[in-house]
């Protein structure tokens, strides 16, 4: 079976309607890309709860996988008729079974995190068999290792993780902290979210890679006392969870965030400042992720 690629350019005003009427008439899956993906004038789109968002690209593609037999032309027609203004360059192209799949997969090739961590997906052979390698595939929960805060996680954990440590995930998405952890020699290992999802996909995770690592859902998690506790989050949800996420480390204990913007943490570091002394330890691509020590005799909340 062949299904049809049809891509229009519009601006991103109208990106958005675009993609919803094309999906009301019969477009399979439909997504909005950055029309300058590729050049210099490239950029990323950061969201942040409670905050303005930054909307779409000026210019965007709406591209829309359709049935063999859809007429393209027809539904470009359409969105014409309903008013859609901007549209403007349009192509269609044939889009074969193996072609979509080899076409998805090619985005996500092995990631190297440090000398001896590797992301592998399920569709690619070990670049080094030795290594530490976390066989996992992208999916619905937030985590394949190509965002910046995720590899700065990891390459933390790399550095800084003692074999014995007890670990929690906080907001633990594919689940692929506590699963590095595990392989580090963590023990014990909890991953908590609050999204059913995430926590299924943990688990799935978690036996793919032979680990013993436990993910439960935030509401059914225990109290918990971790030596680490590390949450990739975003800063508004770190700074509410800061209470939370203090009491689960122990006196001696280390807390690690991430999911923060370079401009906001100033502002995560003053959340958790009355508890525990928070510092830069890594930085990349306007993200940073802070770690601290909590003192042997310091106060929780």
């Amino acid at each position: 079976m062949a299904w049809q690629s049809l891509k229009i350019t519009v601006g991103r005003r109208d990106a958005e309607r675009l993609s919803e009427l094309l999906a009301d008439l019969g477009a399979l899956a439909v997504s909005i890309e950055d029309a300058q993906a590729g050049t210099r004038f490239e950029h990323p789109i950061f969201g942040e709860p409670s905050e303005p968002e930054q909307g779409l690209w000026a210019e965007c593609i709406v591209d829309a996988l359709l049935p063999e037999t859809a007429d393209a032309q027809a539904l470009v027609a359409a969105a014409r008729a309903q008013r859609i203004e901007g549209i403007g360059a349009c192509s269609v192209e044939a889009v074969h079974d193996e072609d979509w799949v080899r076409r998805t997969q090619s985005q996500f090739d092995p990631i190297r995190i440090s000398e001896r961590m590797w992301i592998v997906p399920s569709w690619h052979a070990p670049v080094n068999a030795d290594a530490i390698n976390l066989m996992l595939d992208p999916g619905l929960a937030f985590g394949t290792g190509s965002h910046p805060t995720t590899r700065m996680c990891l390459q933390w954990l790399d550095g800084h993780l003692r074999a014995g440590d007890a670990l929690l995930d906080y907001g633990c998405g594919s689940g692929i902290l506590a699963i590095a952890a595990a392989k580090l020699g963590a023990t014990p290992v909890l991953g908590v979210d609050i999204d059913p999802q995430a926590v299924a996909a943990s688990r799935a995770n978690a036996l793919r890679n032979d680990v013993g690592a436990e993910f439960l859902q935030a509401d059914e998690a225990p109290p918990v006392v971790a030596d680490v506790t590390i949450a990739n989050i975003l800063t508004n949800p770190l700074k509410m969870l800061a209470p939370l996420l203090v009491r689960s480390v122990r006196p001696g204990g280390r807390l690690v965030l991430t999911g923060i913007l370079a401009a906001q943490a100033r502002d995560v570091v003053e959340a958790y400042s009355p508890w525990l002394p928070l510092e830069c330890a890594a930085e990349a691509e306007g993200w940073v992720l802070l770690a601290g020590t909590k003192g042997e005799t310091g106060r929780s909340p």
